[in-house]
Order: C-alpha cells, then structure tokens, then sequence
C-alpha cells in the first residue's frame, strides 16, 4: 500500500487555496487531481499548487487512484456533488455544511453506510489546539459539570466585502447556514449532542444592495432569515443559546462561553484555530489565561481530511463524522423549523462525541 492516501479538490473556488496549501503539509496525504466547472479554475489552481491533473469532474470521479473526494463547491452543490464520489466509489468530505436540505444529507449518510465509505464534513476547526484545549479542561473537570452555554456571530453580512454575496442571503446561506457550523460543531465537540431546540428567527431587510467594486449597486433579494436565536436542551442535561446574525451593526459579546457548577470557560473563535483560552473557577476574582495543550493552532484546514485518511487506515472513526456533520445539519433546519412552527422541535438525529486528540502530536500527526 501506498503511504499517501490520494485525493481530489472539486471546486477550485477561494477556500481551495487553504486546502490545497495545508494538505501538503499532512504526510498521509496527496492531492492527486482538481477540477472546476470552470476548467481554467482548475488548471490555475493545479498550476499555483503543484497539482499534477486538472480535470473535469467526472475524470476525477473516474480516478480509480483517488480515495476521498473533497467537495469545496458551493452549499447548493454539496449534496449533488457528495451523492456522485459516493456513488463512484469514493469517500467524501465535503466543505461545510453537509447539504442544504436534511434529504440531501440523510441520502449521503446512507450511501455512504451502505458502501463502506467513509462521509465527513468542515468545519474541523474544533480539532484545532484552541478547542481542544478547552474540551480537555471539560472533560478533565476544570469547570464542574457543564450546565449552559453561549454563542454569537454577530455582523451586518458580506455585501460591502464579498465580489459575489447574493448566495448568502438564498437558500443554502444565512448566518445560521453560513457561520452556525463553526459554533455548532464546537458546542456539540464539547457537550454532546441537544436533545431538542426552540428557536425564533426574521428577515430585517427583505433587500440586500452590494456595495463591494464588482457587483456595485446590485439588489440581492432575501430568502432566508437573517437574524436567528437559538435554545438548545444538551443531552447532558445543559442548556445552550446562540444568536447568529447578518443584521446587526456591532456588538461586544464572546464568541463562546461554557458554564460549569465550579467555573466558567472562554472559548476562543470556532473559525479559527487557535486563540485564547480563559478560565475563572468559582472563588476566583478574575479570569485566567491556560496555555493551550495541544498543537494545531494556526491556519490547519485540510486536518479533517487527513484524519480522515488516517482513520480509513486504521479502522477507527474520523473525527468530522457523517454522523456529527448531520446532527449539526439537522440542529440548523431545527431552529427554522421551530420559529416558523412555534414550537419546540425534537432532534431526529444524535452522534457521538468526537475522540478528541491525543496529547504531544508532532506536525503532520494525527495518531499517538
């Protein structure tokens, strides 16, 4: 057997960059083709990186040599996309989120169990050395038994930045779809999988004008809510709250924050992956810095794909699980579903905590 697990980039897009640079540096890995819907896309980004194949899709799905399929195409395509490489014969990890729509994520979860694949998803920034710190002060017990939590993402959307921003504002976009994996995937990495939601949600500006140079002046019409909060009943017993907005103008809140029956924990930024980790345990008369425990801390996306690769090896669960990526994708639809409902909303899904890292990895390593 090889010691590289190969795979192909589909979709040539901006984040593919940090893809195609970080998996470099992953040893198991090797990026062995990309393709684009825009063939020029593809043969730029293979040329940049030291791709050695640009191809269409379908060449790539053909590659009987490639082993995982990594789906950085648009939100929209996820599921289409995802259903081909399962159907090829291939294991998939797709950009965040899963799919748009539950059917789309619930066929590739079963594909993929029927198959023998294995199915994944971003974000994998909780594997990063921030969150992993603070899952081990969790589960080591720094703050007692968790008993709640908060998050935020708060900002007044992407159209004065973004060249292209209408599809954050249809189907497939929003705050909730947009940023919510990030902050969902950290909660559940460190309390488990929710129970059941309540949630409240509303459109504030039913029309979006770009003020960013290459679309300047057009209207982007809203399809999806915009501003949306959140209750989460854990399975733990611990009650959580997340607010994500495109609507608001500025705010002085924490990214996120877990409370305890001794403590309370900062968590720093679920997109990134490092950052500051803080404690004040009960007693204490201010907050505390804690070194970070494990590595992983700058710019890492691609360590999903490893760990994948890593897991196909050697028998053991990846991290970024089918299971995990649809119970987030499951919790998103249930917020909507509860506010348009009014009601509270039974999660039809659950999943394991994900394994966390083992102490003292070298670069590269995933594995003790």
């Amino acid at each position: 057997m090889s010691d590289k697990t190969k795979i192909g980039i589909v979709g040539c897009g901006a984040i593919s960059a940090a893809y195609l640079k970080i998996a470099k540096t992953f040893p198991i890995l090797e990026v062995a083709a990309c393709a684009d819907m825009v063939p020029e896309r593809a043969r730029a980004r293979a040329e940049e990186f030291g791709v050695p194949r640009a191809c269409s899709v379908e060449e790539l799905l053909r590659d009987p040599e490639i082993q995982i399929v990594v789906n950085l195409t648009i939100p929209r395509a996820h599921g289409e996309v995802g259903v081909a490489a399962l159907e090829a014969g291939k294991s998939v990890y797709n950009e965040k989120p899963l799919a748009v729509w539950r059917a789309d994520g619930k066929k590739m979860v079963d594909l993929a169990q029927q198959k023998g694949l294995r199915l994944g998803a971003a974000p994998d920034t909780f594997l990063g050395g921030g969150h992993q710190t603070c899952r081990k002060l969790i589960d080591d017990g720094w703050i007692g038994e968790p008993i709640g939590a908060t998050a935020f993402i708060l900002c007044h959307g992407h159209e004065s930045w973004h060249p292209d921003p209408a599809f954050y504002y249809h189907h497939g976009g929003g705050p909730m779809f947009d940023m919510g994996p990030y902050y969902l995937t950290a909660l559940v990495n460190m309390m488990g999988p929710v129970k059941r939601v309540t949630g409240m949600a509303r459109i504030t500006f039913p029309e979006r004008t770009i003020t960013s140079q290459a679309k300047y002046g057009q209207k982007v019409q809203v399809e999806v809510p915009t501003h949306v909060t959140g209750i989460m009943e854990f399975h733990n017993g611990a009650i959580g709250t997340i607010t994500t907005s495109f609507d608001v103008w500025a705010g002085q809140v924490p990214r996120i924050e877990v409370y305890g029956t001794e403590g309370s924990l900062s968590v720093p930024d679920p997109n990134g992956f490092g950052g500051q980790v803080k404690v004040r345990r009960a007693g204490a008369a201010d907050w505390s810095e804690v070194p970070l425990s494990h590595g992983y801390v700058e710019n890492t996306r691609s360590i999903g794909v490893a760990d994948m690769a890593h897991a196909q090896r050697s028998g053991r669960p990846h991290r970024a699980s089918a299971e995990l990526v649809y119970h987030v994708l499951d919790l998103m639809h249930a917020f909507h579903d509860a506010s348009s409902q009014g009601q509270t909303v039974e999660l039809g899904s659950t999943c394991q905590r994900p394994a966390p890292l083992p102490l003292g990895l070298l670069p590269g390593q995933l594995d003790a």
